[in-house]
């Protein structure tokens, strides 16, 4: 079962694609949008974080941070950012620990993978409450940007 909106957000702190640890509680006071995404250089994963690029500015303008999660290692999300460009963390749920606390991991992904990050997206509020959540059963499908943002506005 994933987290619901109405919800107190699941604090973690995780290792981003520099090495540093990122903490959700460092954002108290503003909107997050949780990006989960199942593996970094797929097509779809690509094209979901390409689109929260393409639209960066729409976000920092509703003062948002984005936060893109993957069950990648950091060093494999070092060069998935470096080559599309991110201006956003990318983060290393390695030990599948935050996604799992979210409702958003496969039991079994493509290929027999086990403990893959479901694609999913969540916002969270200035005082760190769920206020939009979407656990997307197939890996083929995107996130809801319209209602992302409607959200954010």
């Amino acid at each position: 079962m994933s987290v619901q909106p109405g919800q107190p957000a699941p604090q973690f702190t995780l290792v981003a694609s520099n090495l540093k640890t990122v903490s959700l509680a460092d954002f108290k006071g503003q909107k997050v949008v949780l990006h989960f995404f199942p593996l970094a250089f797929t097509s779809v994963c690509t094209i979901q974080l390409c689109t929260v690029r393409d639209h960066f500015g729409y976000y920092e303008g509703v003062n948002a941070q984005v936060l893109g999660i993957s069950v990648d290692s950091p060093f494999t999300l070092a060069k998935f950012k470096e080559e599309n460009n991110y201006q956003f963390p990318v983060l290393s749920d390695f030990n599948k620990e935050v996604s799992a606390a979210y409702g958003a991991l496969y039991d079994e992904f493509v290929f027999g993978l086990k403990g893959v990050s479901k694609r999913a997206a969540f916002v969270i509020d200035e005082n760190q409450q769920v206020i939009y959540a979407e656990v997307l059963e197939s890996a083929g499908d995107l996130p809801n940007f319209e209602a992302i943002e409607a959200l954010l506005k």
